[in-house]
């Protein structure tokens, strides 16, 4: 009875994945043929991950988020091949080599700030997180 319940998981899990990949391509007004273009599979191919029939391979999900313009770690997510973690994004904003040390405190105050309201929390910025 395990393996069947986990065979639906990734039978669902490969659905979620092509709907996933169907709903970025629509928000980047992207048509099918020109995103398989971009990413270098067959129309039929993508039409096919799309509705879940195939599970494309990491390679694939890497060119796919690459002609859709996000990241492949997202993909990598809804394909079950990564873990959904918490991302520091403090470090990486710190971390970014092609952002000037003014972005990256605007970008951080920004970011705090968000965080600061959902939370309900009145910490100040620079607290938290120091350039």
């Amino acid at each position: 009875m395990a393996a069947k319940d986990a065979t639906g998981t990734a039978a669902a899990r490969v659905r979620d994945l092509g709907a996933f990949i169907r709903e970025q391509r629509k928000q980047a007004q992207m048509s099918l043929r020109n995103l398989a273009l971009q990413a270098g599979v067959s129309n039929p191919y993508l039409s096919q991950i799309e509705r879940g029939l195939r599970k494309p391979s990491a390679e694939i999900l890497q060119r796919v988020a690459s002609a859709l313009r996000i990241s492949a770690e997202t993909l990598y997510v809804q394909a079950g091949i990564l873990e959904e973690r918490e991302g520091d994004l403090a470090g990486h904003i710190l971390a970014d080599p092609h952002l000037t040390e003014a972005q990256k405190r605007a970008l951080l105050e920004i970011y705090q700030s968000f965080r600061q309201e959902g939370a309900g929390t009145a910490t100040p910025p620079d607290t938290e997180t120091s350039i």
